[in-house]
């Protein structure tokens, strides 16, 4: 079998996750970020090699003049290396060469055992927007500023990465099939003098458990107009519709998400709900009707979420009118998730996965080089995407909670027929309901 260069084989595992593969993988996108150091250390190390050869992996040394059959040094397989990172160690397979000086490839080595940092941020460039030959000097010099990779390896290695960049941008979801699809966006003002950009995020939770990231884009703002956008890309790359699909309550979103999966509920964010009520209420009720409100969003059934909404409703409309009129808009999209089965509903009913790229944005903003155009704030947020949920675990899905889905998905699906055929027969249609009819054994009863 042909022997190929480590870099290769980091290459395919990176393909693999993409894929959604490399099962058993307890954080997918800490994963994704030290195998993405990985190819980046690899592929510098080897463009390193074969500049001191005179040859790439694959070409054969030509003779030189006075060294009879032996060419020009060659090289001598690999031996392990390891950078301490913020995502746990990093090993990597390091290039050793006979018969030169390897003296600029061991500079090379010990220069990268310092720049994990950058190297995180390079990986993050990779796959947010492909990484420019200026990123890639930047980060290869040495302690005094030389280059410790010459101008062509850099540009070499800069085009590699830019492929990388594009096969994440335009790769196939049609082998992802996604039960719980998250979408959220964000506008923060990195740089300082420049406005807001917005950035729109996508995750999903596979048929079999699994987390899959499967988008990142900038837009302008959260309009209907670009939050279209960005999820007609994901469908014209072959992305099902999922069961559910959750967001926060910007109309733009919400308005897109109906229009591209019309048989998908809605799931209202319970996160960002609950804090937009506690910022309309008074402190001497905000516990009391904070308890009632979560009561009725995590309640047995939808039945029961809609009485105790009517009591809450009762007891605080004249103590609290702002809060109660919040807490019941889009009251049935907040309750959406209590028609899964009960052991998924904690993980559908917030984008709470997103919520930790905030945090972690103003925190690399605050350190990160200010160059504009040269880092924009895709990167920033792809590198807060590629660390967020640590703790978060893969769900199970049994065959029980596999029945019951099945079952939901077939009503949703119906609805979503019966309603098409009743706008045609109407001059206007009806707004959209974010729960099926109830039928004998339905999860919304």
């Amino acid at each position: 079998m042909k022997r190929v260069p480590p870099s290769v084989q980091t290459k395919a595992a990176i393909d693999e996750l993409l894929a959604g593969g490399a099962e058993g993988a307890e954080d997918a996108r800490s994963t994704l970020l030290r195998l993405a150091v990985q190819y980046i250390v690899e592929e510098a190390l080897e463009a390193k090699t074969g500049e001191l050869l005179g040859r790439d992996y694959y070409e054969h040394g030509a003779r030189q003049e006075g060294d009879g059959d032996a060419s020009r040094g060659h090289r001598n397989g690999y031996r392990r290396g390891h950078l301490a990172s913020a995502e746990g160690e990093i090993s990597f397979a390091s290039p050793q060469v006979r018969g030169i000086d390897a003296g600029a490839l061991k500079a090379l080595r010990e220069r990268l055992a310092g720049r994990t940092e950058g190297l995180e941020d390079l990986a993050v460039e990779m796959f947010a927007r492909g990484c420019s030959t200026r990123d890639i000097e930047a980060i290869f010099q040495g302690e005094d500023g030389t280059a410790l990779l010459s101008k062509r390896a850099a540009a070499e290695l800069t085009e590699r990465l830019w492929a990388e960049y594009e096969a994440f941008a335009t790769r196939d979801l049609g082998a992802i099939k996604p039960l719980y699809l998250f979408i959220d966006g964000v506008a923060e003002r990195l740089t300082p003098g420049f406005k807001r950009e917005a950035v729109l995020c996508a995750w999903a939770i596979t048929w079999d458990g699994r987390k899959v990231l499967l988008h990142l884009a900038p837009g302008r703002k959260e309009s209907t107009e670009c939050c279209k956008d960005f999820i007609e890309d994901m469908q014209r790359r072959g992305l099902d519709a999922p069961v559910l699909v959750a967001t926060d309550g910007a109309a733009g979103l919400i308005r897109a998400v109906e229009d591209c999966f019309p048989t998908a509920l809605r799931q209202r964010c319970l996160a960002h709900k609950m804090r937009n009520i506690a910022a309309k209420l008074p402190e001497d009720i905000r516990a009391e009707f904070e308890a009632a409100a979560k009561a009725s969003y995590h309640a047995p059934s939808p039945a029961m979420a809609r009485a105790l909404s009517e009591d809450l409703v009762e007891r605080f409309e004249r103590q609290a009118p702002t809060a109660v009129r919040c807490f019941e808009e889009d009251f049935e999209a907040c309750i959406a998730q209590l028609q899964l089965p009960v052991v998924h509903r904690r993980v559908a009913r917030t984008t709470n996965l997103l919520e930790r790229l905030f945090g972690e944005t103003r925190r690399r903003s605050k350190v990160a080089p200010t160059v504009a155009g040269e880092r924009p704030v895709l990167k920033m947020l792809y590198a807060a995407a590629i660390r967020a949920s640590d703790s978060w675990k893969g769900i199970r899905i049994g065959e029980l909670e596999r029945r019951q889905l099945e079952r939901l998905q077939t009503q949703l699906n119906q609805h979503a027929k019966e309603e098409s055929a009743s706008a045609v027969n109407m001059t206007s249609t009806p707004q959209r309901s974010n729960h099926p009819p109830a039928k004998p054994g339905a999860l919304n009863a």
